[in-house]
């Protein structure tokens, strides 16, 4: 079975740490007509949920909210996390949609 590959443009990550040495990263990706798509990804470029934004200051708030912080704005994650490279696949995550059922969102 072949994976399905998503394709993302943005390279602004964002992290949020779960468990020790484990972290999930989120990437907020613009849509055609309006709104937004926020994807989670593990570390391994897999990515196991995803939701829908009306805006993108929603979507930076809503992640805001549920722990998660810009890569780039924390000058000591660069010094232990590296973001999962392009080439994103979609996986599934042993707990089901964790984000988008609402089970570990606020």
């Amino acid at each position: 079975m072949s994976e399905e590959e998503i394709r993302i443009s943005s390279s602004d990550y964002w992290f949020k740490v779960v468990e020790m040495l484990q972290q999930n990263w989120a990437l907020i990706e613009p849509s055609a007509e309006e709104g937004c798509t926020v994807y989670f990804i593990q570390d391994l470029s897999g990515v196991f949920d995803q939701m829908e934004f009306p805006s993108i200051a929603e979507a930076e708030s809503a992640l805001r909210r549920n722990g998660f912080r810009v890569f780039k704005e924390d000058s000591d994650a660069g010094k232990f996390l590296t973001p999962p490279p392009p080439h994103f696949r979609r996986v599934q995550h042993p707990n089901g949609p964790v984000y988008s059922s609402g089970k570990y969102w606020v």
